[in-house]
């Protein structure tokens, strides 16, 4: 072998391990550094409300349930439920948002259910069923419009990004987290197939498809 070809095999090697490297980081196979909102300078969002009176406000109660529901490895699966909220250790991303709710005190399967009844006119279902209608993004998204203080959708505001948050993209959801990237833009508590490394994932730079942002608590 002439030394032209085995350069040329070198570099080739070389460049496709960079390249699975990157791509190892990009989806979050490869842990990113984490960073706290005080290494910017960013306080934590305390809300006035405690709708289950724990002592906790809604906003970090939001967060710590959605970290606790992830924190059970929920298998990645969608399908219905006749009580609506999974209870056999499956779900979808939906889910990780309804079971941070919960924690808090809100029953979004009930409140879901409440609000179409009242604004029928802003979702798209023909067939009302209330232990479906709460997991689907597409009419979270309706709800939190209607229920939620509707927030930036521009990741460079970094300050108006917090933990416990809901962000909304184009077929998926998720619930911002208290962890930050190098740049200070919050990861993301959220569940989009089987085969994620983890729940709490740096994807918001990687998003193009970001439809809303809330703030519930």
């Amino acid at each position: 072998m002439n030394k032209r070809k085995t350069a040329f095999i070198f570099a080739a090697t070389v460049l496709a391990l960079l390249l699975a490297v990157y791509l190892l980081y990009v989806f979050n196979y490869i842990p990113h550094a984490r960073y706290s909102g005080e290494d910017f300078g960013i306080s934590s969002y305390i809300s006035s409300r405690d709708a289950d009176s724990d002592g906790v406000d809604d906003q970090s109660d939001i967060l710590a349930s959605a970290k606790d529901y992830v924190s059970t490895a929920p298998k990645y699966k969608s399908k219905y439920y006749a009580g609506g909220y999974p209870d056999d250790g499956c779900g979808v991303c939906t889910d990780v948002v309804a079971f941070a709710l919960r924690g808090a005190g809100y029953d979004l399967m009930e409140l879901v259910n409440e609000d179409i009844y009242s604004h029928r006119e802003s979702y798209d279902v023909q067939v009302v069923d209330k232990n479906i209608d709460f997991r689907r993004v597409r009419n979270l998204n309706v709800f939190f419009a209607h229920n939620a203080e509707a927030l930036t959708t521009d990741i460079s505001r970094i300050e108006e990004w917090q933990g416990g948050d809901i962000v909304v993209f184009d077929g998926h959801i998720g619930i911002v987290s208290d962890a930050r990237n190098r740049l200070g833009v919050p990861f993301v508590i959220h569940h989009a197939n089987p085969y994620q490394a983890r729940y709490e994932e740096d994807i918001l730079e990687n998003r193009d498809d970001i439809v809303a942002h809330y703030r519930f608590g």
